[in-house]
């Protein structure tokens, strides 16, 4: 299964591979379950940027031979989330990505294939952000750039 980055996921992760997830677990603060250590190999294992649906992940999972429900995929994609290893990359109502690469970057939507890619961050300019409310900070702006056939 591609989960839209780099290579087809095979059933077996190398050590390094695993090493790689165990670290990558470790510095969320986050105990290396199974099932952490499954999703995270097919994150993160090969160190290749990734953008992945929960669906997505979750066939991929499974095409890996691991066992794993739906729910526990969304649930630790969230705690991976909530642990700063993903950001989640809202495109619409119905559709959240997770972004394995951390760097603040803009995004395209493919709007004809459901895919989201990395969009050259250096050709992007924000001259400014309104003032946050009172209290509040602003924690991250996301840019997503949807493209449709002209």
């Amino acid at each position: 299964m591609n989960l839209g980055c780099g290579p087809t996921w095979k059933v077996t992760m190398t050590l390094v591979e695993q090493q790689r997830s165990t670290v990558w677990l470790a510095r969320g603060g986050l105990r290396p379950t199974r099932q952490r250590l499954a999703l995270a190999g097919l994150l993160v294992g090969d160190g290749m940027d990734r953008h992945v649906t929960a669906e997505s992940l979750y066939a991929a999972v499974g095409a890996a031979g691991a066992k794993v429900s739906l729910a526990t995929v969304y649930n630790t994609l969230r705690a991976f989330c909530e642990a700063g290893l993903l950001n989640e990359v809202v495109v619409d109502g119905a559709r959240s990505y997770f972004d394995t690469r951390l760097d603040d970057h803009p995004h395209f939507y493919w709007e004809d294939s459901h895919q989201l890619t990395d969009a050259p961050a250096e050709d992007l300019v924000i001259a400014g952000l309104p003032d946050a409310p009172e209290g509040m900070a602003v924690s991250r702006v996301d840019v997503v750039i949807r493209l449709k056939r002209a």
